[in-house]
């Protein structure tokens, strides 16, 4: 048991000891994954739950793990690629990765998409190459922490109330046979 830790621990390691944001992306999303199969599992087994009940929760759930899940992946993708890109390109960089920027006369593709300075690590000094990788990372993850809690406290409770609103009607409707137009009304 302890070698299968010790592999899954090197696994991870690998994966996402370069990139700590990436490691925040994952388990945001693994952890959002098993909060809404836990939901959905307890609304399933829940023996005071009437199966009409069950019948318009359980899609209520789904519908609400799609967008937690896709758009906390979405927004702090994105928001992990902005950030590196604007380091990739030397818009936001450390002083001696500035003064590295000079002496090797790239000052006018600053901001450039042709200019990749992770194309340039091995160039770099030691010293110059570690506060780069730093700065990178540290910034990629607040933008990444950032961008997740955006995406889970403000953007997805007004996405998730207007589609369980629309499942609501949806449901009411069916329930009453009231044909209604389904279009989404939802105004940010």
């Amino acid at each position: 048991m302890s070698n299968l830790f010790k592999q899954s621990l090197d696994l991870i390691a690998k994966k996402f000891g370069k990139d700590p944001s990436k490691m925040l992306i994952a388990t945001g999303v693994i952890g959002w994954g098993l909060s809404s199969a836990a939901q959905m599992l307890g609304i399933v087994f829940n023996p005071e739950i009437s199966d009409k009940q069950k019948g318009y929760l359980l899609p209520q759930e789904f519908s609400d793990a799609v967008v937690n899940i896709g758009l906390f992946f979405c927004m702090t993708l994105t928001a992990k690629w902005l950030v590196s890109s604007l380091f990739k390109t030397g818009k936001i960089a450390p002083q001696s990765v500035r003064e590295f920027i000079k002496k090797q006369n790239l000052s006018e593709k600053v901001g450039k998409l042709d200019l990749n300075l992770d194309d340039y690590i091995n160039q770099m000094p030691n010293l110059v190459k570690r506060d780069y990788n730093a700065y990178k990372n540290i910034a990629a993850s607040v933008a990444t922490v950032g961008s997740g809690i955006v995406a889970s406290n403000v953007l997805t409770p007004i996405i998730r109330n207007n589609n369980a609103s629309n499942m609501q009607k949806k449901y009411l409707d069916y329930k009453n046979n009231n044909p209604v137009n389904y279009s989404s009304d939802m105004k940010i």
